[in-house]
């Protein structure tokens, strides 16, 4: 039997690849009106569905009931964190293999999450929903150095460390108000792990996970926001394999049995605390990293595993056969100054620059940058490969101080200057 995928959200290039990878595999996508324009090939697809993002779940689900009578859906899948919570409702309403919706909220919901993992014992950070200002700076005193965050949200937007000295006004209202565009939902409060940051790649299948790689991670010590990673990360194996035991039963307590996870943990000197989790990879170009180091493709076992083909022997494999592969990192360029954006200088000392493997710039001529709030910030990025962490870390670093930006600054109301 031919296979046929519904692709929740614009499924990057993946569409196009499960059609490829096995012939005669028909893909529909379903993406927000919004964002139907970045659907890759559309025509390659047997329709493109768009719905508005404020439609109730009820919507999505009669529309894609509607699309599976006249061609029945086989297999449902989402390669991002939009609309997984629509995923997850349609998979659950056709019957078919999927991410629960109770798994995909726990995950979405980091309150949520922080009760289940302590429910299960999986992880005890001290955390709290609070309200208001007050409530949060009544938290801080109790515990010192503090996390702010958003209940829900990616890319580091609106996170903050504070203490009872810091303007506590303003973390919250950037954690949870007008600084996301959202009503004020409140904001999430956890006491802060002094440690190392690390993001942790693993693949499941059918309940069993797979450690694949542990990504050393560099953030802003302010505002959380990654500046680098390199992969993988300098550890002893006992630490190695406290992390990975961490990850599991962060997995098993949210529900999570297949597919490709991204987790972000802290190690302190109490052990490894999580931060964060997601059923979905990592962002940053983390599988290219994790692909250079291991060579696993998690973007082909996402792949693989959407057409319901077993992927952990083969993740072993490879992960048996690592020894000898280069260490891999990724940096990031921030501007201290803010303006709009002219032309970029120094690409090609960049590249030149001895293990670099790629070099680019990620805003856009004339956009405003400047300062570093989330992910978004950054200007561009560099690649490296080298024979050790260290290595790797300094040419691509060294590689990105090459970089010259031209900023104009733009008058009050007028052109940029």
């Amino acid at each position: 039997m031919s296979e046929h995928v519904l692709v929740v959200g614009t499924g990057r290039d993946f569409p196009a690849r499960l059609r490829a990878a096995r012939p005669g595999t028909e893909t529909t996508v379903m993406v927000q009106l919004d964002y139907i324009g970045k659907v890759r090939e559309p025509g390659g697809n047997a329709r493109v569905m768009g719905v508005r993002g404020d439609a109730p779940d009820a919507e999505w689900i009669a529309l894609a009931r509607a699309a599976h009578a006249l061609r029945p859906f086989t297999r449902i899948a989402t390669f991002g964190e939009r609309d997984q919570d629509r995923y997850a409702a349609i998979g659950e309403a056709l019957g078919l293999a999927c991410h629960s919706v109770k798994t995909v909220g726990l995950v979405h919901d980091k309150e949520a999450m922080r009760d289940r993992l302590a429910e299960a014992g999986a992880d005890t950070t001290a955390h709290a929903r609070v309200a208001d200002v007050e409530a949060l700076r009544a938290f801080v005193v109790a515990h010192g150095t503090c996390v702010v965050k958003p209940v829900s949200g990616s890319g580091s937007a609106g996170v903050a460390r504070v203490t009872a000295d810091s303007d506590l006004a303003a973390a919250f209202e950037r954690a949870g108000g007008s600084y996301l565009g959202l009503a004020n939902p409140g904001v999430l409060v956890e006491e802060f792990i002094e440690g190392t940051q690390y993001s942790v790649e693993a693949v499941s299948e059918d309940g069993e996970h797979q450690v694949v790689a542990v990504t050393r991670k560099y953030s802003d010590p302010a505002t959380f926001v990654e500046l680098g990673h390199v992969s993988p990360a300098v550890l002893p194996e006992e630490r190695r394999a406290e992390i990975a035991a961490c990850v599991t039963g962060v997995l098993d307590a949210l529900g999570v049995t297949f597919g490709v996870t991204h987790t972000e943990v802290v190690l302190g000197g109490a052990g490894p605390r999580v931060i964060e989790t997601h059923v979905r990879m990592g962002g940053d170009d983390i599988p290219g990293l994790t692909l250079d180091s291991t060579g696993v493709d998690l973007d082909e076992c996402a792949l693989r595993q959407t057409l319901g083909e077993r992927v952990l022997p083969d993740v072993r494999a490879a992960l048996t056969a690592a020894d000898g592969r280069p260490s891999s990192a990724i940096w990031f360029a921030v501007l201290a100054g803010r303006g709009v954006l002219g032309e970029v200088g120094g690409l090609a000392e960049a590249r030149a620059v001895p293990g670099v493997s790629a070099v680019q710039v990620t805003a856009r001529e004339g956009a405003e940058v400047g300062g570093l709030t989330s992910s978004d910030s950054r200007v561009a990025y560099v690649r490296a490969l080298g024979g050790s962490a260290e290595e790797a870390v300094e040419a691509a670093r060294g590689a990105v101080a090459h970089l010259e930006f031209q900023l104009r600054v733009r008058d009050a109301g007028g052109p940029a200057v």
